[in-house]
């Protein structure tokens, strides 16, 4: 059966699109729908970060696993994904310096953290905490200024 094409000027029905009604996802120039990368996306960063500081730790500890090692690793791939999926909730609705600054500090905070556990110098792991904080803080805020208005 076919339905005949709305005639021009016919306005959409709310929120909708004229023939279906259904609402279409917001997408951007690469065509990923940004409310399901900001889901499924600080949850898998979450469990490689959780594998990255469990091997880290399990590597300063002479190689054996340990159940402190698994859950230092499951309790910072938590705490890495909820603080990303915080991050890509809230971070709309702030101004672009403040978010930038917000993925900096959180960027040299979980990598500060990963170089502590490999039982260098407190001084080596902050210098490379704020080297990674500078970079993340330059390359979102060029980000955000260069795209949004």
């Amino acid at each position: 059966m076919t339905h005949a094409a709305p005639a021009p000027g016919t306005p959409a029905t709310p929120g909708g699109t004229p023939t279906t009604g259904r609402h279409r996802a917001p997408r951007t120039r690469t065509g990923v729908d940004p409310r399901a990368t900001g889901t499924w996306l600080p949850v898998l960063a979450g469990i490689v970060y959780g594998f990255w500081v469990a091997g880290i730790s399990r590597d300063a500890s002479g190689y054996q696993v340990t159940g402190w090692n698994i859950l230092l690793g499951f309790v910072s791939g938590i705490l890495f994904a909820g603080i990303a999926f915080a991050l890509h909730r809230v971070g709309p609705a702030l101004p672009k310096e403040a978010r930038a600054l917000a993925w900096a500090v959180f960027a040299g905070l979980a990598v500060g953290f990963c170089y502590s556990q490999t039982g260098h110098s407190v001084l080596l792991a902050t210098g490379i905490a704020l080297g990674a904080a500078f970079g993340t803080g330059v390359a979102t805020f060029y980000h955000y200024y260069t795209t949004e208005d």
